[in-house]
């Protein structure tokens, strides 16, 4: 009797301990990224859970437009997921300094990240970073290697040689040089000024300086990418005033412009609907042999919601996205989109593959307007938008542009008082 008591006790607490174990952990991921979804549930999740059994992951995105409102609804009403997707700079800054994201400095992952990396969700002292980060963006110059070879064109690495390629390109006659319209405003600061500028303000050397009000935009570095913007207008093709966005891709994919200063974001969506070869070449230095420079923007995240009741198992999952596995998968799954670990990620997409090697042979820095500079009134990042398009139009000239932004920035930010 004794022994059938015994075994039955044994087995009940067997049980018990296996049901709690086979009863998995789920964690929830809030995230914006609504395109990827499919990616997320037959390729990342999949992999993590094969090597984390007893948790489980679930990919809850919404509208991209409506995340902000509905996470921060969420949040509020104490029912947001375990895991927070993170966008770059204030507004994840925000949700840390309202207690909505953890602390995470501990992670021994974030060990795989720079410095630059991390800037995008560290506190503005660097006492804390708060999101894991995920990937960048690359920006550069997408061009139809079909005309360049028809018409005996090479990749320019000066600037020189850039607009000798234009000049070339413009004189044959049939394609527009490069497509790029100022109608929607942020594609010439983000795809223009912001593409070509590091060259000149020496990446994060400049950038750091303009935040620390030791550099002016009125100083050389900041003015002449936007005297190089001027000469774009004249490449653009005609009404590129009045062209949008899709527009400018419309012409690239269907074979009818040269070349698109681009973001690597374009490279799934241009692989889908361009029917020639595509090459890509890195913002031309101003001139031969100098130090090159590249936007490598902070782009995505992730982090921990503090009131989580799954925290140890979301801080597993959090030490995988540092990994190099998760590195080399999403980098895979979405080309274009890069990981920011130290790891060197092979990219299966050729483009993808000529985007990332820059990395080996410039310096990377990210949005001059990103971090600190456009939290007031008026907002740098919004009024370099609008500069770019007036400059490339020829309505503004490169001091006026830029002396009006410095102003802009003096009227609210001490540094520059």
């Amino acid at each position: 009797m004794k022994r059938t008591l015994r075994l039955a006790v044994l087995m009940t607490t067997t049980m018990a301990a296996t049901g709690a174990f086979a009863q998995d952990v789920t964690l929830t991921i809030e995230s914006w990224r609504n395109d990827d979804l499919t990616l997320w549930q037959n390729v990342i999740i999949p992999a993590f859970e094969a090597d984390n059994p007893g948790i489980s992951v679930e990919f809850t995105p919404s509208a991209p437009a409506e995340y902000n409102a509905v996470l921060n609804s969420k949040l509020e009403a104490g029912s947001a997921g375990d895991l927070i997707t993170c966008r770059p700079f204030d507004a994840s800054l925000s949700l840390y300094e309202d207690g909505h994201l953890a602390n995470l400095s501990d992670l021994d992952a974030m060990a795989n990240f720079s410095d630059v990396a991390r800037s995008a969700w560290t506190t503005d002292d660097g006492s804390a970073t708060f999101c894991v980060p995920m990937a960048s963006v690359i920006h550069g110059f997408i061009y139809n290697a079909d005309a360049f070879e028809e018409l005996g064109l090479s990749e320019p690495t000066t600037v020189d040689e850039f607009f000798a390629v234009l000049d070339a390109i413009n004189d044959e006659g049939s394609y527009i040089p490069m497509a790029m319209g100022t109608n929607d405003q942020w594609e010439a600061a983000t795809m223009g000024y912001q593409n070509i500028g590091p060259n000149y303000w020496r990446g994060e050397e400049g950038r750091l300086a303009l935040i620390a009000g030791e550099q002016s935009l009125t100083d050389e570095a900041w003015i002449a990418p936007y005297r190089q913007l001027a000469r774009w207008g004249d490449y653009l093709g005609n009404g590129y005033q009045a062209q949008t966005y899709p527009d400018s891709q419309n012409l690239f994919t269907l074979g009818r412009a040269a070349i698109y200063p681009a973001g690597s974001w374009e490279i799934s969506n241009f692989n889908a609907q361009a029917d020639f070869a595509m090459g890509a070449f890195p913002p031309p230095v101003p001139t031969d042999g100098q130090e090159c420079f590249i936007s490598d923007h902070t782009d995505i995240a992730l982090g921990l919601n503090p009131a989580s009741d799954n925290a140890d198992a979301a801080r597993t999952f959090l030490e995988w996205v540092g990994s190099e596995e998760f590195a080399r998968i999403y980098s895979n799954a979405l080309p274009g989109f890069f990981s920011l670990t130290d790891f060197d990620i092979e990219q299966e997409d050729p483009l993808a593959q000529e985007f990332v090697s820059w990395r080996g042979e410039c310096s990377s820095t990210i949005r001059s307007t990103y971090q600190i500079l456009s939290r007031g009134t008026p907002n740098l990042e919004n009024e370099t938008w609008n500069a770019s398009a007036q400059v490339i139009r020829g309505a503004e000239s490169a001091e006026d542009a830029s002396a009006r932004l410095q102003e802009g920035l003096e009227s609210w930010y001490a540094p520059h008082q």
